[in-house]
């Protein structure tokens, strides 16, 4: 289990908010995260398994885009306590498409704002846990420390 922190420590260390995790493979891959206070986009360059913070590709999400991607993430982190509860199993995952009409409405909806323009900034992202539940509809249990990337 890695080390967690406390929110208030976390912001006194620089380290923003995650609200929407989009992929998750040996860490977070992409989804909506605060980029110097505002709600960005990040999606993993390259990775790999090491304890080395890893390069994402930002670019600022509108508000129309964080409503949506807040919207559809909370259908998720319902489920996801449906699920951890044991009342329902993996075959109803939202993603999965055809079980939840609304979460299917935004994936189109959201699929052209998930694509990285040219002009996306590249910076590392250092990570960090909260003691919170992993999944929860105001976000996520990690947190980022931004910095230019090389």
């Amino acid at each position: 289990m890695a080390e967690t922190w406390d929110e208030v420590q976390l912001m006194a260390d620089g380290f923003e908010r995650v609200y929407v995790e989009l992929e998750w493979c040996s860490g977070p891959r992409a989804g909506l995260a605060d980029v110097d206070g505002r709600p960005h986009y990040f999606q993993g360059y390259d990775w790999d398994d090491a304890d080395e913070a890893d390069e994402y590709r930002v670019w600022p999400a509108s508000d129309a885009a964080v409503e949506l991607e807040r919207e559809q993430w909370a259908i998720f982190a319902r489920w996801n306590e449906r699920y951890e509860a044991g009342t329902v199993g993996s075959e109803t995952h939202p993603g999965q498409g055809g079980t939840d009409v609304r979460y299917d409405e935004l994936a189109l909806l959201l699929a052209p704002y998930r694509q990285a323009p040219d002009g996306a900034r590249r910076l590392v992202g250092e990570l960090r846990f909260d003691a919170g539940a992993r999944y929860r509809v105001e976000g996520l249990d990690y947190w980022f420390r931004w910095r230019p990337g090389r």
